[in-house]
């Protein structure tokens, strides 16, 4: 039997970190590695940082972004129009129209898209959280920012029919976004144009 090349504390940190979206073993290994040349201090407040992750961080109880103060500061703003709602897919897409600086309004994070191969249906993302606030007179207009992917496409529609007899404008992101695009990567002029011209749902 050869020898363990890769000590197995590092084997389990290069491991851990493959479970993140988007980081192979390869990918996972120079980090891991960039990690351990770093001082042994900045390991800590790593380790640190990602242990009060979840201690620190909840959903926003209004439009379900991550905050570390309930409602988050967007919700809490008296300057944003929260009678406009912006209903994205997940709080990176949030981050992403922010940075397009014209959005001035609320938000709603779904939390996912409609995939029906994959379990996903309306229950699983939060819909029905949308229409409690659609119930509560204060919208007037409903701005669906999914993606332009099929799920996110799929998503979109779905919401149009549903929202279709709440007295609310429904809107949705104009041109500037590819098919096939995820918004959150986007880069912020594109974005800023689509949200300006947003076009009303038939």
């Amino acid at each position: 039997m050869s020898p363990q090349v890769i000590p197995p504390a590092l084997e389990r940190l290069i491991q851990d970190l493959t479970k993140l979206p988007g980081i192979g073993k390869k990918t996972a290994s120079r980090l891991a590695l960039t990690i351990l040349r770093r001082p042994a201090g900045e390991a800590r407040e790593l380790a640190e940082a990602l242990k009060g992750l979840h201690s620190s961080i909840q959903l926003c109880s209004c439009c379900f972004t991550f905050s570390e103060n309930d409602p988050c500061a967007i919700c809490a703003d008296l300057k944003r129009d929260s009678s406009l709602i912006c209903v994205v897919e997940q709080p990176g897409d949030l981050l992403a129209i922010e940075k397009a600086e014209n959005f001035l309004g609320h938000y709603h994070i779904l939390h996912g898209v409609l995939a029906p191969m994959d379990g996903i249906g309306p229950g699983e993302i939060k819909i029905k959280e949308l229409e409690r606030r659609l119930d509560s007179g204060e919208v007037k207009e409903v701005f669906i920012a999914t993606s332009s992917t099929v799920p996110g496409e799929a998503t979109a529609n779905y919401l149009i029919d549903r929202l279709r007899h709440k007295s609310v404008l429904i809107t949705r992101l104009a041109c500037g976004i590819p098919m096939g695009m995820d918004i959150k990567y986007a880069d912020k002029h594109t974005l800023a144009r689509a949200i300006s011209s947003r076009s009303k749902t038939t």
